[in-house]
């Protein structure tokens, strides 16, 4: 069974605790209105990838906005807990282990759908879909941001998700999957370990 919680981190200088939040779990739409430009072919649902690799698929932030994405996950490394000794973190979340995911995100379709999260989740060793960490005071060592206010056709835009995996948990793939019926597309390989200090 996949669920999904959200957590946002606040920075120790802003004297607040981390805030959890729930994140919905994706839900059934109705059939996609987005139109695919000529040229553009989706990927397979269901397909796995390796890290590197490139998915191409509709995304549709809201009932008014969607568009094609073309999303690479690069690369993803193993962090330690430690890593967020600046910010304030909660029993269950000091009791966890943070990944780091490298994304590049390219509007390949003909709609807008800036300012919301990239639409990819970590996948734990339980099958739960862990979403991308937000902070309120910026984490040099994976600064996670949401697609730029205006991400319209053409755009590309790279960041750093953070996922957390709860319980010192592993994390084992990183997932699309907009909706409960889709097939998820993920990508996995080989996460490398940060060497310690």
């Amino acid at each position: 069974m996949l669920a999904a919680a959200g957590l946002t981190l606040a920075g120790c200088s802003s004297g607040g605790q981390p805030q959890a939040r729930k994140t919905p779990s994706p839900s059934p739409s109705p059939t996609s209105t987005v139109s695919v430009p000529a040229g553009v072919s989706l990927t397979d649902q269901g397909s796995k990838l390796s890290f590197g690799g490139s998915a191409t698929v509709i995304f549709e932030a809201d009932q008014h906005r969607g568009t094609v994405l073309k999303l690479t996950a690069k690369q993803a490394t193993k962090g330690r807990i430690s890593d967020m000794s600046g910010f304030v973190l909660g029993g269950a979340t000091s009791r966890s282990t943070p990944y780091y995911v490298d994304v590049s995100v390219r509007n390949v379709g003909q709609g807008q759908v800036g300012g919301v999260p990239v639409p990819l989740y970590g996948v734990d060793a339980s099958n739960t879909l862990l979403p991308p960490a937000g902070f309120t005071s910026p984490f040099k060592r994976c600064p996670s941001r949401p697609l730029p206010k205006h991400f319209g056709p053409g755009d590309s835009f790279s960041t750093c998700l953070v996922y957390l995996a709860p319980h010192h948990g592993t994390m084992n793939a990183v997932s699309y999957r907009p909706d409960q019926a889709f097939d998820p597309i993920t990508w996995t390989g080989q996460i490398a370990t940060e060497q310690k200090h």
